[in-house]
């Protein structure tokens, strides 16, 4: 059994004073793909960004192996989780290679000089996920896929156990969110790295995910595995719309006849 890698105590998230999410109790198992999931608005957004340690929670504690996230120094935070945002960053006149190469940062020393080995993850990192062939394109020329990819291999480069991913497949067609998901799938599997996702792609999220985080109406978080949010209709109750039904044979929502 997969021993716990992140847990939270009491944990309150928000924006400035205002609470969107209270006194969660959450646990994250290592070398686990879950998918973070619920309607636009609930605060996804805001429980990653916290979780990554890029927000301060408004009460409770994030904890990495015992360790509390936002506690650590900003290196030691580094070479313990990974985040890629939605959104396109300001990346600067650099090329792909060296954007990627700056997922190397938190290893590389006072001096951030790249050694032969940190230039074999960095290559490692660009093959994985597919963008060899973009390496010596300049960043603001990608278009918001290829930038997406990109944002994806610098994470994969910092070699984090822990990677959080907000929408990573919003601007990718579909046969490129399949195979970005099997990406997820296989650092989770065969490097043992834990993963957080939010995503709206609900039916790949069932498929690919070992578990799913699930912000209901009420702001509290259920936990469990795929099969059992589709047994028990708590999908159907969040996402449910009028005119709209679950078919949980097709794990999508149709228009009602």
């Amino acid at each position: 059994m997969s021993s716990s890698f992140l847990t939270t105590e009491a944990l309150t998230v928000g924006h400035g004073r205002e609470p969107l999410l209270r006194e969660l109790k959450l646990e994250l198992a290592s070398g686990k793909l879950v998918a973070l999931l619920g309607v636009n608005g609930i605060g996804k957004s805001t429980l990653l960004r916290t979780l990554a340690g890029l927000q301060v929670p408004l009460s409770g504690r994030v904890l990495a192996e015992g360790s509390d996230l936002h506690r650590m120094s900003p290196m030691d935070r580094a070479r313990t989780v990974s985040v890629v945002l939605s959104g396109r960053p300001a990346a600067g006149l650099v090329d792909v290679r060296t954007l990627v190469g700056l997922g190397r940062q938190p290893w590389t020393g006072v001096f951030g000089k790249l050694t032969s080995a940190d230039q074999e993850r960095i290559e490692a990192a660009m093959d994985i996920t597919g963008i060899s062939a973009l390496q010596h394109r300049q960043v603001q020329e990608l278009s918001d896929g290829e930038l997406q990819k990109v944002m994806i291999a610098r994470a994969v480069a910092q070699e984090t156990p822990l990677l959080f991913l907000d929408e990573p497949t919003a601007f990718l067609d579909v046969a490129n969110r399949v195979k970005l998901l099997e990406l997820l799938r296989t650092l989770a599997g065969e490097q043992g790295r834990t993963i957080l996702f939010s995503t709206h792609d609900l039916q790949l999220a069932l498929e690919v995910s070992d578990g799913l985080w699930l912000i209901d109406h009420e702001r509290s978080v259920w936990q469990g595995a795929p099969a059992e949010a589709l047994s028990n209709g708590l999908l159907e109750r969040t996402f449910a719309r009028e005119g709209l039904r679950f078919d949980p044979l097709t794990r999508s929502f149709h228009i009602a006849r």
